[in-house]
């Protein structure tokens, strides 16, 4: 591991003081990035994400994604996962804290507010950022594209209706375009970026993907502390002007996050999957589509409204969480079978046996 990987921690750490930091003394600053928007999409945000998964993509062999088939449990667990358990759980933990637990200390009408937000995070999952927990817990890129773009593909049909039931309301407004372009932006371009590339560098040589990969490395994770820095500065007076509600509305998402992430992990250690498969299926249902989540809080109920705020603190409980779990799926990574090659996660009945 080089010194960024190593110590990802501590720049994590500091770039969320940075953020808030810069976020106090030049607010207009960020309000001005903030501003850079196409149909709800950050211009600016989504460039540092491009930086950071511009390399996983170039990893992606398309001659092992063709063999995904053939071993499917990864993605069913995924999908499992992401669609019939954690939108519910989080519906059913927002209620339990904040129209009984914290009933005390928040009003009714916010209390509403604060669970919708909930329930906007637990329908979207994560589409960008796994491919960089994945790359950190050394996972197979190729099934970890499969399983972003089957859950993206799903998410276009399944995230209105899903979300329309648990708010109790039939005439949910879905930011289409916030949607196709999030994935266009975030998955379609990189994509495309990372196949001509490996195309180019493959005609080269055998070795030069992986020395080119290796220099790009740590451009990965600038890009990922620059979102943080970003995120956190645009947040900063709100985490200063009420870091009770905050905290409050960090509880249930911390329980939902590790709860989700424990039924994912002990179930793919059941399934035996290999350890490339199972890190990244887990971290994506434990991960949040954060972008689509505010957009849709704040067309929904508004800019200032609680929903909108609660899929903010979303977005704020996020990177520290997943590289806690991340973390969690190194340190066990001896629990899970290991696929030999790129494709024996793929080509072996049941996976690798260790």
């Amino acid at each position: 591991m080089g010194l960024f990987e190593r110590y990802l921690t501590v720049w994590v750490g500091l770039g969320i003081l940075a953020g808030v930091g810069l976020g106090l003394l030049a607010p207009g600053a960020f309000q001005a990035i903030a501003g850079l928007e196409f149909a709800q999409v950050n211009l600016v945000v989504a460039v540092f994400i491009w930086v950071m998964i511009y390399p996983m993509m170039i990893q992606i062999d398309w001659h092992a994604v063709r063999d995904v088939g053939k071993k499917p449990q990864g993605l069913v667990l995924t999908l499992v996962v992401n669609w019939l358990i954690k939108p519910f759980t989080m519906a059913a933990l927002g209620v339990l804290f904040f129209q009984h637990l914290f009933a005390p200390w928040v009003d009714p009408a916010s209390a509403s507010e604060y669970i919708a937000g909930m329930i906007l995070l637990g329908v979207a999952p994560c589409t960008a950022m796994v491919f960089v927990w994945s790359q950190l817990v050394k996972g197979d890129p190729n099934y970890t594209l499969v399983q972003v773009s089957v859950n993206d593909l799903v998410m276009v049909f399944a995230f209105a209706p899903i979300a329309a039931f648990l708010l109790g309301v039939t005439d949910l407004v879905v930011p289409w375009e916030t949607l196709l372009l999030s994935t266009v932006l975030y998955v379609v371009l990189p994509l495309l970026a990372g196949m001509a590339t490996r195309h180019v560098l493959e005609r080269r040589s055998a070795q030069a993907v992986a020395g080119f990969v290796a220099r790009l490395k740590p451009w990965s994770i600038v890009g990922l502390i620059a979102t943080v820095v970003l995120l956190f500065g645009f947040q900063a007076r709100t985490l200063v002007e009420q870091p009770l509600v905050i905290g409050l509305i960090a509880v249930p998402l911390l329980v939902q996050s590790y709860g989700i992430f424990l039924i994912a992990y002990l179930a793919a250690k059941v399934m035996r999957l290999p350890h490339e498969v199972a890190g990244p299926a887990c971290l994506i249902g434990t991960s949040n589509f954060f972008e689509l989540a505010v957009a849709v809080a704040i067309s929904l109920f508004g800019l200032n409204s609680g929903a909108a705020l609660a899929t903010v603190v979303g977005v704020l409980v996020e990177v520290p969480v997943m590289l806690s779990l991340v973390a969690i799926v190194n340190r066990t990574r001896h629990w899970f079978p290991s696929a030999a090659g790129p494709q024996a996660a793929l080509d072996r009945p049941g996976g690798a046996r260790g």
